[in-house]
């Protein structure tokens, strides 16, 4: 006989849940439907759907803007998931280490998150436009290339040599030790100075593109590029976050052993942490795809700043195909891109668990 305490604990978890099924079943079951009946139909919002098969998805697959939009949006997706996993583990490991000014330092990395996506896209549009700090500095180290590379190579040898003389005496002295990192640095650019001023500049007058070009670098455009370089930059502190919280759970004792084995560092990070954040690391890849493959905020701000099929994803071409410029709306071929990009979704989480990442500790 089931107990009647527990039978009125799931009513009320069941009462509690109904406003947000309906609510769901409404605005997500009922608009999901709708769209897959839409992907069979043709329809210009201004005369009655009529039915047409398989004629949108036959046409969205021979067309070249939906080829462009699949392929910019797998590697988009693929390039900024590894990014943002990798970068957010890094950071929350960097401030989890960190015993003086914790709170302030990770409020301040959680900035770009607050601020609003629109804002930040207007702000790196202004970084990479023709005037702007990024160009004007990629043009200039273009031209300098050779000061550039003599300033790094005089860098990491003097703090290369410093650290090493150091550990003749002391044992503990870190690679990257900020007082010798100083005096490297006084160095390099002594030496960038004495030396790179008779040594060639480039002559390169015309600003690198960023946005206005159908440029590629591995298989991806380079308008691109700069749009993942946004979206890592705006969301990873959220999942920064998620890892911190992951780190706390771990027991100090496990690195308190590894040190009195002398277990490097970087060990500890693949041997320890790594493992214990299964579950946190499946949540991030998986958020990282879902929003990733969904991307259409940030392309819809650029507008005409870049090339169409140089920044088009599949949700973008959804509303391409919505509102088309200068021509009637085909809502059959923006349901059937809509219906394509769900499933793939679907499909690619469902591998990511399956083949990829577990949610379960190693």
């Amino acid at each position: 006989m089931r107990d009647p305490l527990l039978a009125r604990e799931a009513r009320t978890a069941w009462l509690f849940l109904a406003p947000f099924l309906a609510l769901l079943a409404v605005f997500f079951g009922y608009a999901a439907l709708r769209t897959l009946w839409f992907s069979f139909t043709s329809y210009d919002l201004f005369t009655p759907p009529s039915f047409a098969g398989l004629a949108n998805y036959r046409d969205i697959v021979t067309e070249p803007l939906f080829g462009h939009a699949l392929r910019n949006s797998l590697l988009f997706s693929a390039v900024v998931t590894v990014a943002k996993t990798i970068l957010a583990l890094l950071l929350a490991s960097f401030v989890n280490r960190m015993t003086v000014a914790r709170g302030l330092v990770r409020t301040v990395f959680y900035v770009p998150s607050v601020v609003s996506s629109t804002v930040m896209t207007l702000i790196f549009l202004w970084l990479f436009s023709r005037q702007g700090l990024v160009t004007q500095g990629a043009n200039w180290t273009a031209n300098h290339w050779r000061q550039v590379l003599l300033f790094a190579l005089v860098l990491a040898a003097a703090q290369a040599a410093l650290v090493l003389l150091a550990r003749r005496r002391y044992r503990d002295v870190r690679p990257l030790d900020p007082l010798f990192l100083v005096w490297a640095l006084m160095a390099a650019m002594a030496a960038a100075w004495l030396v790179g001023r008779f040594l060639p500049t480039g002559d390169r007058s015309e600003p690198i593109s960023w946005l206005n070009t159908r440029a590629t670098v591995l298989w991806m455009p380079v308008t691109l590029w700069s749009i993942a370089l946004i979206n890592v930059f705006t969301t990873i502190p959220v999942l920064m976050l998620l890892y911190l919280a992951g780190l706390q759970s771990i027991p100090t004792a496990l690195y308190e052993a590894a040190e009195l084995d002398g277990v490097p560092k970087w060990r500890q990070l693949t041997r320890i942490t790594v493992p214990l954040l299964a579950p946190v690391t499946f949540g991030v890849v998986t958020l990282s795809i879902v929003g990733t493959l969904q991307m259409f905020d940030q392309v819809a701000i650029m507008g005409d700043a870049a090339p169409i099929e140089s920044r088009v994803t599949l949700a973008y071409y959804t509303y391409y195909n919505t509102f088309p410029p200068g021509g009637a709306p085909r809502i059959g071929m923006a349901s059937a891109g809509a219906v394509v990009l769900a499933i793939l979704t679907l499909l690619i989480v469902y591998l990511q668990r399956r083949l990829g990442v577990s949610d379960k500790v190693n």
